[in-house]
């Protein structure tokens, strides 16, 4: 596999089949849902159709998922994602996952934010990305912030969590090909 998603401490790798458990974990833990976009649970079934597509071409499917395992223990440990990816005007969102807790706060985000950046501007030609947090999400804010990308916008109660809505921030990183 190519060393850009072969990092030091991590290998980020297209989702298998087997993948399934760890997937179904994350997308019907209510917890993780005020991270992402999720308001409902999936079924196993949605899950495995999701799977058998989800590898197609970035161009063609305008996403990119891709699963984070430990080198040394060969754990999941989450997924980093290139979405709403728009070649013409060279942009991609992106989001990262790390779960369970206890391997958060290790260094493992922004090992694997660095491998999909790196993918991003060298081989898809990307001039910028940009992820959107919850002003709540210390630890994205954080991570983003720590990684050069700029606080550009927010959106002020844009998300309703509850009875209480929260500003969504929106972090962009431009980075020119040329600087890498």
């Amino acid at each position: 596999m190519d060393s850009i998603f072969n990092t030091p401490n991590l290998l980020l790798r297209p989702i298998e089949p087997n993948d399934i458990d760890h997937i179904y974990t994350w997308e019907n833990n209510t917890t993780l849902w005020q991270v992402g976009q999720s308001s409902l649970p999936f079924s196993r079934h949605i899950l495995e159709q999701y799977i058998n597509t989800v590898n197609d071409d970035i161009f063609e499917a305008k996403q990119l998922r891709l699963i984070i395992e430990t080198k040394e223990e060969k754990q999941i440990i989450g997924a980093v994602d290139l979405f709403d990816f728009d070649p013409l005007h060279q942009r991609a969102g992106v989001g990262i996952l790390i779960y369970p807790e206890e391997k958060k706060h290790k260094g493992y985000a922004t090992e694997a934010l660095k491998a999909i950046e790196e993918y991003a501007f060298f081989f898809l030609g990307i001039h910028q990305l940009y992820a959107t947090v919850t002003e709540d999400n210390i630890a994205s804010i954080h991570l983003f912030q720590k990684a050069g990308y700029q606080l550009t916008s927010t959106k002020k109660e844009w998300i309703k969590r509850g009875n209480q809505w929260l500003d969504q921030h929106i972090f962009q990183l431009i980075t020119p090909l040329s600087s890498l």
